[in-house]
């Protein structure tokens, strides 16, 4: 093999001019017609769009108001504060990857520093399929080409081993300049992680073929209690590999945008922080000073909010692996999620009906069907990479626990209660509904 420079010496650029080649998020305008149906006072299910759906923990509005009450309004630096990279350092340390700060980095949200990790590696990127529907649209952005690669079949988030062998070594040989390959662990749609076997074969493939490994591991405080050990793979390819992270899920905080990227050590690490320091100066100038600040606080994970993130995962299993069982019972093959808040129900098994009773030919059509005829808001996978035909929906059960703040925080209580927090009414209504909806589907 030739070796490979540390990283591609020239940025892509499009030509201005040259639309980008995605549309409007499906999840948009998915809300958009589910907020048609509230007006006119219809039942809907939001299950399209991925948030925790859950309340800001007390203590940390109080760090939040306490940093802006101080006059904290100047620039700081691009990679962030000293005590945030200091505490997300401690995070990591905390989870058996030693961290230094100086290898921390932090953005406006994990999705900016991923975009900018995109940007500054240059050339193509290979992603799993299906994957979150960002990647491919960021890659897009960057100038650069997402390279599909089936995701292996023990699992979600990672691409299968052998199919990314063959898909690398043919777009090299074509020209293509594949430079990285990007997993999610936990996965966003399937709520599922690999086996440990499909993630060590991905990483040894990574290194044959010199790719940057670039792990989002957003959801990786919500892994069940009763799945896997999470693995990553920094401890299978440490001098490779780029971990981000952030509080949008954990913590319940996407409108707060703050996240934090740990780079390896090493001359690929120090290369990269340039570059991306280099990057953010030019587009976010620095994270907002007192969401950094409250930030700090929560990567330090004191008692108060471990226990917060325990409920919350706890929350996030009951009604995920309720709104599985539904889907099972009428029909559609659904794996049990391991993390997060999100089911992957398949409905290829009805697909015969469907199309009988429906006219439902692929996972757009069913999607549509079950938004527009029933305000139930899912996305089809296609916008996830899936081949349409497929029929199979991503599924985001994280709006269902109220739509109060009293009502989600009675949820939580249940779930640190040990109580079943689906047999809250409004809970149990929601899948009330979604039964009568897959039943008339189905029958």
């Amino acid at each position: 093999m030739t070796p490979s420079p540390v990283l591609d010496p020239a940025i892509r650029t499009t030509t201005l001019g040259t639309p980008p080649t995605f549309g409007v998020s499906a999840t948009l305008a998915a809300n958009e017609v589910l907020d048609s149906r509230r007006h006119r006072g219809d039942p809907v299910l939001p299950m399209a769009f991925g948030e925790a759906g859950l309340p800001v923990h007390q203590s940390l509005r109080e760090a939040l108001a306490d940093a802006a009450a101080t006059g904290s309004n100047a620039y700081g630096p691009v990679a962030g504060s000293a005590a945030l990279r200091t505490a997300a350092a401690s995070y990591w340390n905390r989870r058996d990857l030693p961290t230094d700060p100086a290898d921390v980095v932090c953005g406006p949200g994990s999705k900016a520093l991923l975009y900018a990790l995109v940007a500054a590696i240059g050339g193509d990127i290979a992603v799993p399929q299906p994957s979150w529907v960002s990647y491919a649209a960021q890659a897009s952005l960057a100038g650069a080409t997402a390279l599909l690669v089936p995701a292996a079949s023990a699992g979600g988030g990672v691409p299968d081993a052998a199919a990314l062998d063959r898909a690398v070594t043919a777009a090299r040989a074509d020209g293509r300049p594949v430079r990285a390959v990007i997993v999610t662990l936990p996965d966003n749609p399937t709520g599922r992680l690999p086996s440990p076997g499909a993630l060590r074969a991905m990483c040894e493939v990574a290194e044959r073929h010199d790719l940057i490994i670039i792990s989002d591991e957003i959801y990786r405080d919500l892994v069940f209690d009763d799945a896997p050990p999470f693995e990553t793979p920094t401890t299978l390819f440490p001098k490779r590999t780029v971990v981000t992270t952030g509080l949008s899920k954990n913590l319940a905080l996407g409108g707060w945008r703050l996240g934090v990227a740990r780079l390896p050590s090493g001359e690929l690490g120090r290369e990269l922080r340039d570059r991306l320091l280099a990057i953010g100066s030019e587009i976010w100038s620095a994270p907002a000073n007192p969401v950094q600040h409250a930030a700090a606080y929560a990567f330090t994970e004191p008692a108060e909010l471990t226990e917060h993130v325990t409920r919350s995962r706890r929350l996030h299993a009951a009604v995920a692996k309720a709104v599985a069982l539904r889907f099972v019972a009428y029909g559609a093959r659904v794996a049990r999620p391991q993390a997060a808040f999100y089911v992957y129900p398949d409905f290829s098994p009805l697909a015969d009906h469907l199309l009988g009773r429906h006219g439902v030919t692929s996972d757009e059509r069913l999607a549509d069907l079950l938004l527009r005829r029933y305000g139930v808001g899912v996305l089809p996978a296609s916008a996830f990479g899936e081949q349409p035909w497929r029929l199979r929906l991503r599924v985001a059960t994280g709006m269902l626990y109220g739509e109060t703040g009293a009502q989600r925080a009675a949820a939580l209580a249940a779930a640190g209660a040990d109580a079943d927090p689906c047999d809250l009414p409004w809970i149990a209504a929601a899948l009330e509904r979604l039964e009568e909806v897959l039943a008339e589907v189905s029958s």
